[in-house]
């Protein structure tokens, strides 16, 4: 009885991953994002959200009509962001940023972060898991990946 009771117990918790291992893979797929056509915009800070799963850089750019416009921008989790040098209040509304992004393939204006340039002028990684930035963009300086 004992060993037909600890088979169940197995069976529900491979039952139970093999439910939630889809969902935890999806949400962390970058297949949204256009890795291919990444974009170099400099904007204002309207927002700064320093939490988990993800923190989010609000910004108003200009694009090339010179139409407005309001971008969503998905950076790493605070942990990976902390491990590589970042702060809670590095980024403050207001603030004029140059940023490298992988766009979302249906054009909105949203994307995920591949590097940031700071008012000061540094520059600033994303964490491994986004991918360095395209390096004709990028200039000659790296983005910080590692904190030293």
């Amino acid at each position: 009885m004992t060993k037909f009771i600890r088979c169940l117990g197995a069976l529900a918790l491979l039952q139970a991953l093999a439910c939630f291992s889809p969902a935890v893979l999806a949400h962390h797929s970058f297949a949204m994002y256009d890795m291919e056509h990444q974009q170099k915009f400099s904007g204002k800070v309207t927002s700064f959200t320093w939490t988990n799963p993800h923190v989010y850089i609000e910004m108003d750019s200009v694009d090339a009509k010179g139409k407005p416009k309001h971008w969503t921008i998905e950076c790493a989790n605070i942990s990976i962001l902390g491990r590589i040098g970042w702060t809670f209040n590095m980024v403050k509304p207001g603030d004029t940023i140059t940023v490298i992004v992988a766009p979302l393939h249906t054009g909105q204006p949203g994307a995920l972060l591949k590097q940031i340039q700071l008012p000061d002028g540094r520059k600033m990684g994303n964490g491994a898991p986004a991918g360095p930035p395209d390096p004709k963009l990028a200039g000659d300086e790296p983005a910080a990946e590692t904190k030293k």
